[in-house]
C-alpha cells in the first residue's frame, strides 16, 4: 500500500500523462499496476537529465501541451454501465493580484480525487469557472475609470494561465464565469421563478451600509465598524431589499443532510446555516 500510495503522490507532482494514458487503456483491477510500472519508466526518464532535479521547464509544457491537444481530461459521454463522479472546486474570485498560494493547495487534493477515480474507470465530470461578480472589481472600475468587464477578462485570462501551468485536470470545455451574459441570464430566470412561487419578497430590514463604498456588507467584511476594503466607516441602518424564504425549505434542506457522507464539520456547519428551530410550549 505504501508503494501504492508513494507512487499517487510521484505521479501528481511529475504529472505524467504516460501513467494516466495507460490507466485509461487497463481495466480497474489492472490499473494500479500499470500505474506504477509506468510511473517508474517515466521517473527514469527525467532523472536521465539530472537525478536531483526534476526538469519542470521541458516536461510540464510537453505533456500539458499534449493533454490540451488530444482533450485528455474532456467530460466522457455518459456510459450507463459506468460509476459517475462529480468533483467541483470552489470557482475562485479573479482579483488582479493573480493566485495565491490557498488557491493550488484545495485545487490539488481535488484533483488528485479526479485523477484516482479516473484511473478506477469512472466517469468524471472536474469543471472549473470563476465567481466573478464582486466589490473589489467594482471599485477597482470606479476608481481608474475602466469598465469592470475589461478588468475581469483580464484577470480570468491571467488566473486560467497559472493554472493550466499547474497541470490540473479541469475539463475548460466546461469553463464559465458568474459574469458571463449566458450564465447571468439563468440567475435572473431562477429569481423570477423563485417570486412566482412567492419565496421572494422587498423588505426593510437592518442592513451594513457603507456610503463610500455605495453597497451593503456583510458582517465577515467589517473590522471594529469599519469596512474590510477601505477602512470605511459602516452605519446600520433600514434597507428597502429583496429577501428569498430559504426558511420554506428548511426541514426539506436538514432532512437531506441525512445519509450524506460528509464530515461532521461540514454537516453541522450546514445545520447552522440553514438555522431550523423548533420552538416550546408553554
Amino acid at each position: 500500500m505504501r508503494l501504492y500510495d508513494a507512487a499517487i503522490m510521484m505521479f501528481y507532482a511529475a504529472a505524467s500523462t504516460r501513467a494516466l494514458v495507460s490507466a485509461f487503456n487497463t481495466s480497474p483491477k489492472h490499473s494500479r499496476r500499470a500505474f506504477i510500472s509506468t510511473t517508474a519508466r517515466f521517473m527514469s526518464d527525467t532523472t536521465a537529465v539530472d537525478p536531483n532535479k526534476y526538469p519542470f521547464e521541458t516536461v510540464e509544457p510537453k505533456w500539458q501541451k499534449y493533454w490540451e491537444e488530444n482533450q485528455t481530461f474532456k467530460t466522457p459521454e455518459r456510459d450507463l454501465s459506468k460509476e459517475k463522479m462529480y468533483i467541483l472546486d470552489m470557482f475562485p474570485y479573479p482579483s488582479g493580484a493573480g493566485l495565491h498560494v490557498g488557491h493550488p493547495e484545495g485545487y490539488t487534493a481535488s484533483d488528485i480525487t479526479a485523477r484516482y477515480y479516473r484511473m478506477k474507470n469512472y466517469d468524471i465530470l472536474h469543471p472549473i469557472g470563476w465567481d466573478s461578480f464582486g466589490l473589489p472589481a467594482e471599485q477597482f472600475a470606479i476608481q481608474n475609470n475602466v469598465h469592470p468587464e475589461v478588468t475581469t477578462k483580464a484577470n480570468i485570462a491571467n488566473f486560467k494561465r497559472q493554472l493550466k501551468m499547474l497541470g490540473f485536470s479541469y475539463d475548460w470545455d466546461r469553463e464559465i464565469a458568474t459574469t458571463d451574459v449566458d450564465y447571468v441570464k439563468w440567475t435572473q430566470w431562477i429569481f423570477l421563478k423563485l417570486f412566482e412561487k412567492g419565496l421572494a419578497s422587498q423588505n426593510s430590514i437592518p442592513v451594513n451600509w457603507c456610503p463610500a463604498l455605495g453597497t451593503v456588507l456583510a458582517n465577515e467584511e467589517i473590522i471594529n465598524g469599519k469596512s474590510e476594503r477601505g477602512d470605511h466607516d459602516v452605519v446600520r441602518l433600514p434597507l428597502r431589499q429583496w429577501q428569498l424564504k430559504i426558511t420554506e425549505y428548511a426541514e426539506r434542506l436538514a432532512d437531506g443532510l441525512e445519509g450524506l457522507n460528509w464530515p461532521s464539520g461540514t454537516k453541522v456547519s450546514q445545520e447552522q446555516w440553514i438555522g431550523k428551530s423548533t420552538g416550546t410550549t408553554a
